[in-house]
């Protein structure tokens, strides 16, 4: 008979022990693994460490209306007919705003082959915003709803996603990149193609 009790604590023992392991399953990552823009030959350093997601190429521009703050709108959708470079950021998110200079000179580099359009996820603060932005080729555009940060889901800021002429993802970026840099171009082109 003690060998008999001995056996059944040791029993509910490794049950108990099977049971806890049973909630460590294998997960897979939570996205692609990418490759950084200094992978694609940016030498900006650490500062600029985005990192560019393929996995969503082909996917439509979004069904959004983002507006100015003033009365002003613009759909997303009317943007077609010549490639895309939709950017979300925010006035507290510091690599945000050091690569909103960046995004004006590409915008103006760029000007007639490719619109940049930066979007503020600041929740109802338009003064807010377009103090911040005050660069000549990008307008002060809000989501403060954040329709388009939940259409992206990066979970991070900044996001930058290129479309091509016909309204199709190319790739996004999730964190900051410098625009002004000689590699820009280069991950610009596809969407020309």
């Amino acid at each position: 008979m003690p060998l008999i009790s001995l056996r059944l604590p040791l029993a509910i023992a490794l049950a108990g022990l099977s049971l806890c392991a049973c909630d460590r399953e294998q997960r897979a990552p939570a996205q692609p693994e990418s490759a950084t823009a200094s992978d694609a030959g940016s030498a900006s350093g650490e500062a600029f460490a985005g990192k560019i997601d393929r996995s969503h190429k082909g996917a439509a521009l979004p069904q959004a209306t983002v507006h100015d703050g003033s009365g002003a709108k613009l759909d997303i959708q009317s943007l077609r007919g010549k490639p895309v470079l939709i950017n979300l950021w925010a006035t507290w998110c510091a690599p945000c705003v050091k690569e909103l200079p960046t995004l004006d000179a590409l915008a103006a580099r760029q000007a007639g082959h490719l619109a940049v359009v930066t979007i503020a996820q600041d929740m109802a603060q338009p003064e807010k915003v377009k103090a911040a932005l005050h660069y000549a080729h990008l307008p002060a555009w809000l989501d403060p709803d954040n329709t388009l940060g939940f259409y992206y889901n990066s979970g991070e800021l900044p996001t930058s996603v290129l479309y091509d002429a016909q309204g199709r993802e190319v790739w996004r970026m999730v964190g900051a990149h410098d625009w002004a840099g000689k590699d820009s171009d280069a991950l610009i082109a596809p969407a020309s193609k």
